[in-house]
């Protein structure tokens, strides 16, 4: 490694490890770290001798309340379905008897689900990453977040003051997701930022700025997806170009060799290739309403969870649907076939007779008025991780499957 990448890594670890507590920093050693790295080895072993699959780790959607309405949301506005409390349970205690014990806790907003963090509180052993827009989060919420030790908030944040609001619908909205940004850093807890690129908001937050104010404000990682533009209010003019998606790659890996947090994304191998985590069985989906999903934004599917979720991994490991997407998606593209080629995915999804899972019943229709827009698939453009300690986990632990052959 670099001097500059040891320094700076070393800058961050020792920033994140001053602003928390001994019991929170063993929680994410252990629980998120240790474990994960267990976890991910025993998947990628069950892929090469083809064993039952089961992914590596579950996200979860748990209602699709919210108290916010963005564009290009795929979740719908006004949505009332909800996990309940025991299949929320059951899913946790299901991926657990397969040796998982990291998930995604999604809306809706998450934090307007009731009781999430009595369920959260039964399973100590695990790690809970919290998507959330942070306008909820109070200085007593934090507490209790603080309490469980297992927990880690991923706040996103889609722009500066004037962008959040167009984007959010709604006033104040980076000052709300601030305080309760600050809510969390005062409680000590290890928490990170998330941003949706998009054109809209490129310039604001793909920046060294926002990098250094994210990590002033305490944030301990960011982490960058790119803009879909899915749901009701899709808003396709806003989605990146090819050329700001390879800035937004390039931006990445140079930023990575010297930043003041941790920079995230699941679209890039070590080598630059891109990588869908569904087509790699990495992870998989459970909407709100209880179906098993190929990733969240695309929102069909052929198996339901029963009651408790006990059929959570009879599911997984014997899915025709999720298996033949899977390699189909893998064999179109190393990218995001719902950016890339919609009519395909539609036709799939008529072909094996799956069920729109959302409240407003037009995710399939949504889909058929869906251009073809700029992937993250670069092929022979990919620009290959520069900072040695990514390259490392991204080869041993992420995405070294060969599920693309």
């Amino acid at each position: 490694m670099a001097l500059t990448d040891y320094t700076s890594l070393m800058k961050v670890t020792a920033r994140v490890m001053r602003g928390t507590t001994p019991r929170l920093l063993w929680k994410f050693v252990y629980n998120f770290g240790m474990r994960n790295v267990i976890n991910m080895s025993a998947f990628s072993r069950r892929l090469k001798k083809n064993k039952p699959f089961f992914p590596a780790f579950m996200m979860i959607s748990v209602t699709e309340s919210c108290n916010l309405a963005c564009s290009g949301c795929w979740v719908s506005k006004g949505g009332k379905k909800s996990l309940t409390i025991e299949q929320l349970d059951g899913i946790i205690s299901q991926s657990k008897s397969q040796g998982s014990y990291f998930f995604g806790i999604l809306g809706g907003e998450p934090l307007m689900y009731r009781g999430l963090f009595d369920v959260l509180a039964k399973h100590p052993d695990c790690y809970f990453q919290i998507f959330t827009n942070a306008t909820l989060i109070t200085p007593k919420l934090a507490e209790r977040m603080k309490s469980l030790g297992n927990v880690t908030p991923l706040i996103s944040i889609e722009g500066l003051r004037d962008e959040s609001d167009r984007r959010r619908g709604s006033d104040d909205v980076y000052e709300r997701t601030l305080n309760g940004l600050r809510a969390c850093r005062k409680a000590k807890l290890i928490f990170g930022v998330a941003a949706s690129i998009c054109k809209s908001n490129f310039e604001e937050l793909v920046s060294r700025q926002h990098l250094e104010n994210m990590a002033h404000e305490g944030a301990a990682f960011q982490w960058y997806y790119i803009y879909r533009p899915v749901g009701a209010d899709p808003h396709p003019e806003k989605a990146l170009s090819k050329e700001q998606i390879r800035q937004l790659r390039q931006f990445i890996v140079d930023q990575r060799r010297n930043a003041p947090l941790i920079i995230i994304d699941v679209y890039w191998g070590a080598d630059g290739k891109a990588i869908c985590p569904g087509a790699t069985g990495m992870s998989h989906h459970v909407s709100p309403s209880g179906f098993v999903e190929f990733c969240p934004p695309l929102q069909m599917a052929v198996e339901q969870l029963d009651a408790k979720a006990s059929n959570l991994v009879s599911i997984c490991n014997n899915s025709q649907f999720l298996s033949d997407l899977r390699q189909m998606t893998a064999s179109t593209s190393r990218g995001c076939i719902l950016l890339e080629d919609p009519e395909k995915l539609a036709d799939f999804l008529i072909d094996h007779h799956a069920i729109d899972t959302t409240s407003r019943a037009t995710f399939l229709e949504e889909l058929r008025k869906m251009h073809p827009v700029a992937g993250h698939d670069m092929r022979e453009e990919a620009i290959a991780e520069k900072n040695p300690l990514y390259r490392m986990l991204q080869k041993r632990y992420f995405f070294g499957f060969g599920a693309y052959g």
